[in-house]
Order: C-alpha cells, then structure tokens, then sequence
C-alpha cells in the first residue's frame, strides 16, 4: 500500500514505535519486491535526453552515496552504512552518517568520499553486549559558525531501551560532552528529526500524537513543521497536524521551505510555503500524483530534485521539477495605444494568450532504487 511506502521512507517516523532505533536500518533497506533488482547508480546512468542538472547532487543507495555531476554518477562511499549527506557552508567537505550494527555516527567527508574526521563515537565499551548503552546520531547539517546540528537519542538512559530522539547541536571540533538538547524529543512518539539550522534558531520535523496540539486533530501520529529560537524552548508550531508534514528542505534564498504533507491520507504531496524567519505562509501544493520524497532545491533555485517511484510499488528513482512548474508566470503588460492613433475611446481587448502548457516533473533515473529516508545533498 502507498502508506506503508511512504512511511519507510521517512523511517524514524516509526522506529521509535516498534521500540528501538535499531529498526530504522531494517526499514531503510525495506524495498518492493520487483521482477529486476535496481541497478547501481554507476551502472545504469540518466538517460541520454534527460535534463543534466547543475552542480553535483550526493544521493544514497544501499549503504553508499553517490555523486552525480554533468550527467554523470560516480560512487563517493563503499556500500558500508554510508548515508545522509549534507553540503557543509564551506562548500569544500560534507558531513554524512555511517550506521554500526546498534549505533551510527557523524563524519567529515571530503567531497569525493573520504573520510577527514569522526565528529561522535556513539559506540560503547561494551558493544554488541549491552545496545542500550549506544547511541544514534541522524541528520546531520553544519551551521556557519561550526556546530553540527543532529538528531541524536541523548535523553535515553542507561540501561534502557526507550528512546527519544531530540535536536541537538555540538561544536565541530568537540565532543559529545559539549552537546546541548535544543527540543524535548518527547517518549515513545518518533521524536524531533532532521533539523535545519536557520538564523535565529533551527526548523525541524516534530512526530507526535496530534490531539495533543489539536482538540480536534486525531488521536495519531503526524509530522509538523516546528521552530525554537534557544536550547530548551518550548518552540513554535509551523504547521498543523492535520497537515502532516515532514523533511523541510530550505531554498537557496531562505525564503521558501519545500516538504512533504500527507493530510492523513495515503498520499505523498510537495508542498511549498513562504518562510519569513519565524512563521511560514500559505501552502502552495505542487505533485499530488506521486509518492514524493526528500525534497531538495537546486544551488541556484532553477528547480527541486526529489526521489518517487516511477511505477506503483517500485523503488525510488530521482526526479527533475524544474522551477517553471511552480513559479507563476509574469502578467502579461497592458497594451500601449498606436502612436498617432485615436486616444478618445477605450483601448481595444487583446487577444488572450495562448495557453501555457503545464510544466511535468523529468525522470531522470530509470532503474535505480534510491534510499528514500536519506536527504540528497547538492553543491553549487
């Protein structure tokens, strides 16, 4: 069904019911049972009259992260729990998450794949005896001013196996010790994920039970766009749960947030909505005949890449959206009068303008099975 397919694909939504964070790797590896098994990036690559798209996109697939630059996919990572990258402000490195058997952590990659530095070691002295005392770092995104921004599990306790996954940020060059908990990830409720550090503070993805927000709102799980300005605020709701929105994407510019709502429904919408710095405008939907997935914006706002199947229950492909399906166009100008020609009487009506076909999402992979509960990241 289209909502078990959705709900792998924002995986830690879930993990946190069935009760542990080791379950997020059981469902990232979940795919439909298909007659061919996806082939690798590098084996099979865009199609030849598909859009090359600008700069270099990083993507994941089976436990490895791809680049894939003027048409071309190059493989970053050996396939060993690789996953999640993002583009750090200085455009030189990436951060990305290496996932152990009960435990991930964060790493500084070079933008071809190699390892410069380990940022957490969540793995404990007793290892495999004792998972409890691990821990899981998710998402992580590196600020201007050097702190790695994650989702990490720091509120559990030893010894137990409860967890709640909360926004935290720590200086690059730190340690775990200098962590701060900006949220409250909440028990047993999927927690607060894939942050987004913003001047001012940090926009997340908040999974809790909606009547707690909303007399009105279900007695279920939803995502919402949330926001918190200082470590241990309460925060501000952005959107509701009836909504049910989930893995913001900021654009270029700063202006827009591009996510993914449900309504409650077995659907996958991309929604975009206006970002002021505190509060986010009308919603604005854009595909509504697809199971979207992890959102990215182009470096120079010509478009948003995004992974969907390309046939029900098939694995994710990359898909191209560029900017013109869903920026309106200008208004057309209003006729000027005939030099010399008579002024006294109103101007005639012009013809209305042809009609403007509308702009269709581009399929630029054909056979590859993307990691849908992984974020691309893309470099200018």
């Amino acid at each position: 069904m289209m909502i078990s397919r959705f709900i792998l694909a924002v995986g830690l939504a879930v993990v946190v019911i069935f009760g542990g964070t080791s379950t997020y790797m059981y469902l990232g590896s979940k795919q439909s049972k298909i007659a061919a098994p996806p082939q690798k990036p590098t084996a099979a690559t865009p199609r030849a009259q598909a859009t090359t798209l600008p700069g270099a996109l990083y993507l994941t697939q089976s436990g490895a992260i791809y680049r894939l630059s003027a048409g071309r996919f190059m493989q970053m990572t050996p396939e060993a729990g690789w996953g999640e990258p993002s583009i750090n402000p200085d455009g030189n490195s990436l951060l990305a998450v290496k996932f152990g058997s009960y435990w991930s952590d964060v790493y500084v990659l070079s933008l071809f794949g190699s390892p410069l530095r380990q940022v957490t070691s969540n793995q404990s002295r007793t290892g495999m005896s004792n998972p409890s005392l691990n821990h899981w770092s998710f998402y992580p995104r590196m600020s201007a001013d050097e702190q790695v921004w994650m989702t990490y599990d720091g509120l559990k306790c030893d010894s137990c196996y409860d967890v709640s996954p909360a926004v935290y940020s720590m200086p690059l060059r730190g340690t775990i010790r200098q962590a701060r908990a900006w949220t409250d990830g909440g028990y047993y409720s999927g927690g607060d994920q894939q942050p987004i550090p913003v001047l001012g503070g940090v926009i997340y993805t908040k999974y809790d039970y909606g009547s707690k927000y909303d007399a009105n709102a279900e007695n279920k799980l939803a995502g919402m766009m949330w926001w918190t300005n200082r470590p241990g605020a309460y925060g501000k709701e952005l959107t509701s749960p009836g909504e049910d929105c989930r893995t913001p994407s900021l654009s270029p510019a700063g202006n827009e947030l591009a996510m993914i709502c449900t309504y409650g429904k077995q659907i996958s919408y991309l929604t975009i909505a206006s970002w002021n710095g505190s509060a986010l405008g009308p919603r604005k939907t854009i595909l509504t005949n697809q199971l979207v997935a992890q959102p990215t914006w182009a470096p120079d706002g010509s478009g948003i890449a995004y992974l969907a199947p390309a046939v029900p229950d098939g694995p994710f492909q990359l898909w191209w959206l560029p900017k013109a399906a869903y920026t309106a166009p200008p208004p057309s100008p209003p006729p000027t009068p005939t030099p010399g020609g008579p002024h006294n009487g109103p101007l005639p009506t012009p013809p209305p303008p042809p009609p403007i076909p509308p702009v269709k999402p581009i399929q630029l992979t054909t056979n590859n099975g993307f990691d849908a509960t992984s974020p691309m990241a893309w470099l200018g």
